[in-house]
């Protein structure tokens, strides 16, 4: 055997043993993968119903197209601006003040020394996470309801104060969504959080201590800066999603009011309304579609300017 031939044997062999050494994993990782393939990209060939104008009993490939007609609607009526403002605006409002809020109680759970504590208050705050909208929004009605609202019953009467109509009255919508929307996630994005600070070498704090830093600025200048690639991580997701916002909290919340649109419609919630009274199945493909394609430009715009201000902390 020449000593080519014995190379190829060895590499061969090393090939078959990490084949053997890594099938576990990729065992494990086949469910991940099926899922993703059924649900996410099997699916994406419906994409086209964008372009079409749907006849069920010709199907989805012979049903005739339609160019751009489908997104037309969403530019064409006079509430465009007012969707597609509220859309954005409540994003980043959810982005910046969860952010803070996440960050902050993310650093004072750290600062807890007993693990049963810490472990409490961990679950607590993720408890409204893992509630169905439906459920949240019943609790919501039972602060805010005009009638038996513990709001108006509770607070505002016993103070001399008129009871308030919320579900007639935007005033207030637009600091109630923020502050549910932000009881809701906070414990999602903490954890996170919570994860990066807890895998900080401790050296750094160590040392801080000896040169008399105190706790505020170590939170300040250890803690902040170690926590910038997961801030700038959960920053480009939040880009690509600032076109789409979450159903539940816009409709359900507000008990789907007439008298709060305004403040409470977004994108998600009128293209459901117009398929509703419509069936345009085609609209609402292609308000979805533009959705992922803006979401998808965001993101890689925002990947885009942070490699240019520090490659490291780049997705890609």
């Amino acid at each position: 055997m020449t000593a080519i031939e014995v190379k190829r044997a060895s590499a061969r062999e090393k090939k078959k043993n990490r084949w053997k050494r890594y099938f576990p994993v990729y065992l494990m990782i086949l469910p991940g993968l099926l899922y993703l393939l059924i649900n996410n990209y099997i699916p994406m060939f419906g994409v086209i119903i964008a372009f079409k104008k749907l006849n069920f009993s010709e199907g989805i490939f012979g049903s005739p197209w339609n160019g751009l007609d489908n997104f037309k609607f969403l530019f064409a009526t006079n509430d465009a601006w007012v969707i597609t403002r509220n859309t954005i605006l409540y994003n980043v409002a959810f982005f910046v003040i969860g952010t803070v809020s996440a960050i902050t109680l993310a650093v004072l759970i750290n600062e807890i020394r007993s693990k049963f504590a810490s472990k409490a208050y961990q679950s607590l705050t993720l408890l409204p996470f893992l509630m169905s909208w439906v459920v949240v929004s019943y609790l919501g009605y039972a602060f805010l309801s005009s009638e038996t609202g513990l709001i108006n019953n509770s607070i505002l009467q016993p103070l001399g104060k008129e009871s308030i109509n919320w579900y007639m009255d935007k005033t207030y919508w637009p600091l109630i969504l923020i502050l549910v929307n932000t009881w809701k996630g906070i414990g999602y994005s903490m954890i996170i959080y919570l994860a990066s600070i807890v895998g900080i070498n401790q050296d750094y704090y160590e040392a801080a201590t000896i040169d008399g830093a105190s706790k505020w600025k170590q939170i300040r200048h250890i803690t902040l800066p170690l926590l910038k690639p997961t801030f700038i991580t959960l920053f480009i997701l939040a880009v690509g999603q600032v076109f789409r916002s979450d159903f539940g909290l816009f409709y359900q919340m507000p008990q789907n009011s007439g008298a709060l649109y305004s403040v409470t419609r977004t994108l998600d919630v009128y293209v459901y309304q117009a398929l509703l009274r419509n069936s345009d199945y085609g609209m609402s493909s292609a308000a979805s579609f533009y959705q992922s394609i803006v979401g998808f430009v965001l993101i890689l715009a925002a990947n885009f300017f942070i490699k240019k201000y520090n490659r490291e902390n780049a997705l890609f």
